[in-house]
Formats: structure tokens, C-alpha cells, sequence
């Protein structure tokens, strides 16, 4: 006989068992982290990605409003030279005021709007610290 006293081939099995169960949890806990962590990097690149385009297209839209604006003003400022020059650069200089405030306001529109870095990243790690919670899912 190969058994060792005091231990039965039930003990020996559940043993076996506990170590299999502990072995598929782990595994299975891995695999969710993976799946987590490719999505957060998948998630980083798309912000990456998405703040880059933003950054560079808003440098190319700033620098060619600026040519813009300057050149409009140059040129109404020229044609009202010689009767209302002062009155004209004053209206100019408070549409440009404006418009600045009115880009100004937009960009934080814009920011308070963002749905927040690596929202559906955190969203998934909730629902994975409630469901492997003792109360479980809710």
C-alpha cells in the first residue's frame, strides 16, 4: 500500500482539487488583468493619439487666424485711414477681445466635457472589484 497512514485517497483528492481550483483562479485572475491592461493601453494610445491631433491642428488653426486677423485689420484699418482710423482700430481691437474671450470660454467647455482619462478602464476595474466583492454583484 502507498497510503500514508492517516491519510485517506479522499484527503488526497481534495487536496489535488483545492490545488486545481487555486490554479484556474489564478489563471483566470491573470486573464482579467491582461484584458485590463490591453485595454488601458489601448486606451492611452487612443488619447495619445486624440490630444496630438488636437495640439497640432489647433497650432495651424491659431497660427492662420492670427495671419487672418492681422490682415483684416491691416485692411479696414486702411480703408478708414483717413476718416475714422481711431474709431476703427478701437472696434477692431474689441472684436478681437471678444473673440479671444469667446475661445477662451470654448476651451473649457471643452475640457470640463472630456468624459476623463481612461473612464472605461476604471469603469471595468468597478465592476470587477464589485463582483469579486464578499457581497457580490449588486
Amino acid at each position: 500500500m502507498s497510503e500514508t497512514p492517516g491519510k485517506t485517497e479522499s484527503d488526497s483528492q481534495q487536496t489535488g482539487g483545492l490545488q486545481a481550483s487555486l490554479r484556474a483562479l489564478l489563471s483566470t485572475t491573470m486573464a482579467i488583468v491582461e484584458t485590463r491592461l490591453a485595454l488601458f493601453a489601448t486606451e492611452l494610445e487612443e488619447e495619445r493619439q486624440r490630444l496630438l491631433a488636437t495640439l497640432a491642428w489647433g497650432a495651424v488653426a491659431v497660427l492662420l487666424g492670427c495671419f487672418a486677423l492681422a490682415f483684416a485689420a491691416v485692411l479696414v484699418a486702411a480703408a478708414f485711414w483717413d476718416t475714422h482710423r481711431l474709431l476703427v482700430l478701437g472696434l477692431m481691437t474689441g472684436c478681437f477681445l471678444v473673440l479671444c474671450w469667446v475661445a477662451i470660454w470654448r476651451v473649457r467647455m471643452l475640457m470640463q466635457a472630456s468624459g476623463g482619462l481612461l473612464s472605461a478602464t476604471l469603469a471595468e476595474f468597478e465592476a470587477d472589484r464589485k463582483a469579486l466583492s464578499p457581497k457580490g454583484p449588486k
